[in-house]
């Protein structure tokens, strides 16, 4: 079995042109995060015959395969009579386009399958003579956010840069209101928007460790604000990151991850990449007032809109073969 890396030592000439106006400044791996290369397990190469949806194909041996690590949209309604929904049709569509009939190569690590006995793969494909990741490409044209599963939080560096590329520049789903980042602040807003997944921005105003979790608290009502929870079994696999989490008091942090219920919205932190210091990444597009409303339903304003950040620096995670 040979094996994939990927990197963040340099980027595709074709890849630099996309991105002249649209570069993300994280690609660094950092101690706090304790992230090292991306090193990836690859596998034999097949033909995708059809693809399902927005993050699932089906390949030429009849299993189906998840594309972890880029989360694509998908209509919030649920009813039967739902319309088609556009962000999710341009992830088919774009998904297609790459890989529709053509071979490619799977890459894994960790978790091999999902719930539903998909495999769970990075996928690649030749183009003109140049490897190509599917993921990197669904999240740097703004097709999908950057995700993990437990035991699948692999190359969230490489990941997470190419999704902020899309951020800074509004493609795809950052130019639309149903993905923008959320103000932690705006609690009806996330209790609304329980079961779907988030980034959410806001000030730590607590960190309070328990014997079973450590809880990074936005409000001073913990039985109604915000919170991101940790457990120590997260902790002890991350031991440098984990010393850092106290220092957050005060500072500015976005969360990313599953909205729950637990006394208010809850985001469980199951990976260090779902907690990251706001400085180190990119705004994105926060809920402006009149579309983020607390339980109460008077209208907050988030002073994240008001800030004004330096423009990015370097270009994302590409591939290193």
């Amino acid at each position: 079995m040979h094996r994939v890396a990927l990197g963040a030592r340099g980027i595709a000439a074709a890849m630099l042109t996309v991105l002249a106006a649209a570069v993300a400044e994280a690609a660094q791996p950092t101690s706090t995060n304790e992230e090292a290369a991306c090193t990836l397990d690859g596998g034999a190469r097949h033909t995708v015959v059809r693809v399902i949806d927005s993050e699932t194909v089906l390949l030429d041996d009849h299993r189906e395969v998840r594309l972890i690590g880029a989360l694509a949209p998908r209509s919030p309604d649920l009813s039967p009579s739902a319309e088609a929904w556009p962000p999710e049709d341009a992830a088919i569509a774009a998904l297609r386009a790459m890989v529709q009939g053509k071979s490619v190569s799977l890459a894994t690590s960790g978790r091999a399958q999902d719930r539903y006995g998909r495999r769970l793969a990075h996928l690649f494909f030749d183009r003109d003579g140049e490897r190509v990741w599917v993921q990197g490409e669904m999240l740097l044209a703004g097709n999908a956010r950057a995700y993990g599963l437990p035991g699948s939080y692999a190359c969230m560096r490489e990941l997470m840069a190419h999704e902020r590329a899309a951020r800074e520049a509004g493609s795809g789903i950052w130019g639309n209101a149903a993905y923008g980042v959320r103000s932690a602040r705006a609690v009806g807003d996330l209790m609304r928007r329980r079961n779907s997944y988030e980034i959410v921005t806001g000030k730590v105003a607590k960190v309070t460790a328990t014997k079973a979790r450590t809880y990074v608290n936005f409000g001073a009502d913990w039985r109604r604000d915000f919170t991101a929870g940790i457990e120590q079994k997260v902790l002890r696999d991350h031991p440098e990151w984990a010393k850092t989490i106290a220092a957050l008091e005060g500072r500015r942090v976005e969360v990313r991850g599953w909205i729950q219920y637990r006394n208010g919205p809850y985001i469980d932190i199951e990976d260090p990449s779902q907690l990251v210091p706001a400085d180190e990444t990119l705004p994105g597009r926060t809920m402006p007032p009149s579309e983020a409303m607390t339980s109460s339903g008077r209208r907050e304003t988030d002073e994240t809109e008001k800030q004004k950040r330096p423009a990015p620096t370097t270009a994302p995670g590409a591939l290193d073969l």
